[in-house]
C-alpha cells in the first residue's frame, strides 16, 4: 500500500508518497529527506531555474536501481505547475517542459524522485539565445580534482583577459563547472564557438593536462574541457542539485578565492543548506550580470562574423 502524506507548500496542496523509501542506500537517505532538502534549499535554488525549461533524472527506486531521463512534464501534472511547450524539429514533436518558479514545484518533483534537475542555458523569453556560456571540466581516468582546479584557473585567466567574469561550482561529482553570464544576443553556435576558443587556448597553454579530445580513450590523465554542452536543449546539472552518488553530494557554488581548499565531498544534501546560510552564495552574481561576448567572438572568429 502506498503511504500518503498531505502537505501544504505555500498556497498549494500536495500528496506526498512513500517518504520512507531509501534513495541513497549506503547513507540511509530517504525520499522524505530529499523532499525536505528541496523545500529548504528552494529560496537559493529557484532563481537559477526560473523561466528555464527543465530536464530531470528520476530514480524511483533509489540510486542503485534503474533511472530514466525525462523532458516531458510528468503526468498528471498539477494545474498550478507551469509548463512551456517547445517544438523539437529533429524529433517532430512538442515537449511540454516543466518550469520551476515556486517551492511547491520542487517539492512535487522531489516526490517523483526527480533527483537531478538540469535547466537549459537559455530561458523561455529567448530560447535560441543562451544567457550562459558554460565550461564543463571533467577529469578523465588518471586526472585528479587538483588537476581540475588548475584547469579552472586557466579558464579564468583567459576569461579575465577578455574582461569576462566566470562563476564556479562543483558538479557534485568529480569536476567543476564555470558559468559565464552573457547577454542573450548570440546563438548557441556563437556561444559554443566562444567557449571552444577559450578551451583551445587553455589546451595550448597546458597540453599535458587539458584536452578537448572527444575520444574518451585519448583523454587519459587529462581534464576534458567540454564546450559541446553549449547546444540548444543540452543541459548541465543545476547548482544545488543532488547527484546519484554515495554521500548524496550536490553541485555547489565555490568562490574563486576558496577554490584551493575546496573538497567537493563536503557539499551534500545534509550540509549544503547550513554552509550556504553561513557563507552566502558566491554564484548568485551570475544572475545579475549580463556580459558582452563580442570581444571574445572577435578573437575567435574575426569581426566580420560578429554582429
Amino acid at each position: 500500500m502506498t503511504n500518503k502524506t498531505l502537505v501544504s507548500v505555500g498556497s498549494n496542496k500536495l500528496a506526498l508518497t512513500n517518504l520512507d523509501k531509501v534513495l541513497w542506500p549506503s547513507d540511509g537517505i530517504t525520499k522524505g529527506d530529499l523532499v525536505q532538502y528541496f523545500a529548504e534549499i528552494a529560496p537559493y535554488m529557484l532563481p537559477y531555474l526560473a523561466d528555464r525549461p527543465l530536464v530531470f533524472t528520476r530514480f524511483p527506486d533509489g540510486i542503485l536501481s534503474k533511472a530514466f531521463y525525462q523532458k516531458e512534464g510528468p503526468r498528471p501534472t498539477p494545474d498550478w505547475v507551469r509548463t512551456h511547450p517547445v517544438f523539437h524539429k529533429d524529433a517532430g514533436r512538442t515537449v511540454h517542459y516543466i518550469l520551476a518558479g515556486e517551492p511547491a514545484t520542487l517539492v512535487w518533483l522531489a516526490n517523483l524522485a526527480c533527483l537531478e534537475i538540469h535547466p537549459w542555458l537559455s530561458s523561455v523569453t529567448s530560447l535560441d539565445n543562451p544567457d550562459f556560456a558554460a565550461f564543463d571540466l571533467d577529469p578523465a581516468e588518471g586526472a585528479s580534482f587538483a588537476d581540475v582546479k588548475v584547469i579552472a584557473r586557466l579558464v579564468k585567466q583567459v576569461l579575465d583577459s577578455f574582461g569576462l567574469q566566470g562563476f564556479l561550482k562543483t558538479t557534485g561529482a568529480t569536476g567543476l563547472h564555470v558559468f559565464v553570464p552573457v547577454l542573450p544576443e548570440w546563438s548557441y553556435d556563437e556561444v559554443q564557438a566562444a567557449v571552444e576558443f577559450v578551451a583551445r587556448m587553455v589546451v595550448s597553454a597546458y597540453p599535458d593536462k587539458a584536452t578537448v579530445e572527444r575520444r574518451v580513450a585519448s583523454r587519459t590523465g587529462k581534464v576534458y574541457i567540454d564546450y559541446l554542452q553549449n547546444i540548444k536543449g543540452k543541459t548541465l546539472v543545476s547548482v544545488f542539485s543532488p547527484r546519484p552518488r554515495p554521500g548524496a553530494p550536490v553541485s555547489f557554488p565555490v568562490a574563486w578565492n576558496n577554490l584551493d581548499g575546496t573538497d567537493p565531498g563536503r557539499f551534500t544534501i545534509k550540509t549544503a543548506l547550513e554552509i550556504i546560510r553561513q557563507a552566502g552564495d558566491p554564484f548568485s552574481g551570475c544572475l545579475r550580470l549580463k556580459q558582452d561576448l563580442s570581444p571574445l567572438l572577435r578573437a575567435a572568429r574575426g569581426p566580420a562574423q560578429v554582429h
